[in-house]
């Protein structure tokens, strides 16, 4: 039991690592390191969208649904009103229009985490059920993967933050809060087996569906405001290909 205990947090590890990153990041705020952030991380979210949501709940899908569009379409739609709905309601939440955006930037990250961290349970589960070995040895490397993919999740949260003003040690918290959702969710579908297994694929598309919209409702408009510099455009071509890279490669 403490090997399974020990890797479902192996993942947690990795978005704590890229928190930290905010830690070395130089007092003063500018607008060009703003957009720069901007684009690199609406680059990660598209990346990760695709690669580590909608594509992993396709193939589950394909295992528990004839009509196998339907849990990736349907969890889609709802994430992008989820968001939608929480932006209507997020000037009652804050008056700050930065604020508003830091927390449907940060609940996006956060929902990607939570199915994130159901596919690394599944993983472990797997091994309990059968107790052989390789099951265990896939499920380490499951979760060593998803650390190292997280490493710029947790830095497109902490890092933006701390541009904005933020103190450091707020920074990196709200980075640790996106993260420590994975394990939670990593445990609980252990516990529910079942019922977790058949709802992931609905999860993984819900939490793409929500990315999505935060990047093209907010990310990327905050970065093209100025007509002049491509440089979001292009840090998001990086970010996307970096985030590809490491999901197809891990």
């Amino acid at each position: 039991m403490i090997n399974v205990i020990i890797g479902t947090l192996i993942p947690f590890i990795g978005t704590l690592l890229g928190a930290c990153t905010v830690f070395f990041m130089k007092n003063n705020s500018n607008i060009k390191l703003q957009k720069i952030l901007l684009g690199f991380a609406s680059g990660v979210m598209i990346a990760a969208s695709i690669w580590s949501l909608i594509i992993p709940s396709i193939e589950i899908s394909k295992d528990i649904c004839k009509l196998y569009f339907i849990p990736p379409a349907l969890g889609f739609i709802l994430g992008t009103v989820f968001v939608l709905i929480l932006d209507i309601l997020s000037p009652n939440i804050s008056e700050n229009k930065k604020d508003n955006k830091t927390i449907l930037l940060m609940l996006a990250v956060t929902l990607h985490n939570i199915p994130e961290g159901m596919a690394v349970g599944v993983s472990y589960l797997r091994y309990i059920l059968s107790n052989q070995s390789v099951m265990l040895t896939y499920a380490i490397a499951l979760s060593i993967g998803i650390a190292i993919q997280n490493f710029p999740e947790g830095a497109i949260i902490s890092m933006p933050l701390r541009n904005e003003g933020k103190s450091k040690k707020k920074s990196f918290l709200y980075g640790v809060i996106s993260g420590v959702v994975e394990p939670i969710a990593a445990f609980i579908t252990i516990a529910l087996t079942n019922l977790a297994v058949r709802l992931l694929p609905y999860l993984l598309s819900f939490a793409a569906g929500a990315m999505i919209c935060v990047v093209v409702k907010e990310l990327i408009p905050e970065y093209q405001s100025d007509k002049k510099s491509n440089l979001g455009t292009i840090c998001l071509s990086l970010g996307f290909i970096i985030m590809m890279i490491l999901d197809i490669a891990l």
